[in-house]
């Protein structure tokens, strides 16, 4: 707890390269997406592929909670190998659940009847998904380093292996277009080279520090407490994956989803970007906790970040920008582009919902309160399914469906948060902050 109000420039200089970190992250799907929209299909490959990471992202969740554990049990030598092992065993269970959903009849349910996606959007997807299960792997193979990394102060150096994958993605995808590798699959190629590079510069990255792992002096956590640790961690991940795909196979059943599923993510591609940054002031509350129950210095800067960070998607809706990228990079018909800026334009609040949950977040976060995080969660998807509802019964058209739910279900979110850290008693320690920031999945 730190005994003076850091100044609003600390803050800033704290926030900013997680930020960074994480909008570059998020940066890289709109960018292999330009490889699937240059095959034949257009604009439905991009639709397929998303929806292909919606399914990835959700079952991957079962690790959700990995980097977390390790943060807290990984700090020892031997701590450290229980770590990995669990590690190793979600990865591979995630890979065989993966493989299960290649099977043709399992696939098909999944794609086709589960999530409603027409012919043209479900054999992208499906011809995509069999390559998640590499990315996957990768993305369980680069957890201990960044555990090392986080445990160790090195945020740098883990922001810097993040950085030379959007700058790969960045400098192959338009290489592969000129060279005609495109489509779904292609895709999926470009998306994996560059998670390849990420997870080697961090495990580069990380080796002094597994050379320096401390011996344990008392015994070390085992296998299944940091197993039942991370399994409640994932919960929460999973649901809020699980809400991506919901909102998807409701804009598809909202009619003319060739049309409205691809205005929907080309939109969502430059708003979640600027939403997941905004969701890095959670990090901030953590780092500098309220000094006294009435501070609002990190709720004022949360809102002031999540309002600058809804401005950027916005310069792509500048008429030569837009046509740019949306009917150039994108391939989207030149019909379907009133739907885009429609969409766009719903959009603009998105990253100040996010900011401010997570600011709640943060909070809960500071007094242990991880079932008050979850309870957030599952108000989001209460709101998600009555809103989705009720937006099908008024026959709301897809492209606008999403903006409306994703923002009612993170206000509902809010509320949750703010009525159960109302809660708390009048005589609780204030908060300390931990030694690292808290880090979730995030593929």
């Amino acid at each position: 707890m730190f005994e003076e109000a850091p100044s609003n420039r600390r803050l800033t200089v704290f926030f900013l390269p997680l930020a960074l970190q994480a909008a570059s992250q998020s940066l890289s799907y709109p960018l292999v997406a330009m490889v699937a929209a240059h095959g034949e299909g257009g604009a439905l490959n991009l639709a397929g592929v998303a929806q292909s990471n919606i399914i990835m992202f959700m079952v991957g969740t079962l690790g959700a909670g990995l980097v977390t554990a390790g943060m807290v049990f990984a700090r020892t030598r031997q701590g450290f190998a229980h770590f990995v092992a669990i590690n190793n065993l979600l990865s591979f269970a995630t890979a065989l659940i993966q493989i299960a959903l290649c099977i043709p009849a399992v696939g098909h349910m999944v794609f086709g009847a589960l999530l409603g996606l027409p012919p043209s959007i479900e054999n992208p997807a499906r011809q995509a998904f069999p390559f998640t299960i590499l990315l996957n792997l990768l993305f369980y193979a680069r957890n201990p380093s960044m555990v090392l990394l986080y445990n160790n102060g090195a945020a740098g150096r883990a922001s810097s292996a993040t950085f030379a994958r959007i700058g790969l993605t960045l400098a192959l995808s338009p290489l592969f277009c000129s060279w005609g590798l495109v489509g779904p699959r292609w895709a999926m190629v470009c998306q994996a080279i560059p998670v390849a590079l990420e997870t080697t510069v961090s495990w580069w990255h990380s080796r002094p520090y597994t050379a320096a792992l401390a011996e344990d002096v008392a015994p070390a956590a085992s296998r299944r407490k940091i197993l039942l640790f991370t399994l409640p961690l994932s919960l929460g991940g999973f649901l809020m994956t699980l809400s991506g795909m919901i909102l998807g196979a409701v804009i598809a059943r909202a009619g003319q989803p060739e049309h409205m599923l691809p205005a929907y993510y080309l939109a969502a591609g430059l708003a979640n970007p600027a939403a997941y940054a905004a969701s890095r002031v959670q990090n901030v509350v953590i780092a500098f906790p309220p000094r006294e129950r009435e501070d609002t210095q990190a709720l004022r800067f949360s809102a002031a970040a999540g309002a600058i960070f809804s401005l950027i998607p916005l310069l792509f809706l500048l008429p030569g920008l837009a046509h740019w990228y949306y009917l150039g990079v994108q391939r989207l018909p030149p019909a379907d582009l009133p739907l885009v800026y429609t969409t766009a334009l719903l959009f603009v609040g998105f990253p100040i919902t996010v900011a401010l949950r997570c600011h709640r977040e943060g909070l809960a976060a500071l007094e242990h309160r991880t079932p008050t995080i979850l309870a957030g969660d599952f108000a989001y998807m209460a709101a998600l399914a009555v809103a989705a509802s009720a937006c099908l019964a008024l026959k709301v058209p897809g492209n606008i469906i999403g903006p409306i739910v994703v923002a009612i279900s993170n206000m509902a979110s809010v509320g949750m948060l703010v009525l159960l850290l109302r809660e708390r008693s009048a005589d609780a320690q204030p908060p300390v902050a931990p030694v690292a920031s808290q880090e979730g999945y995030e593929g």
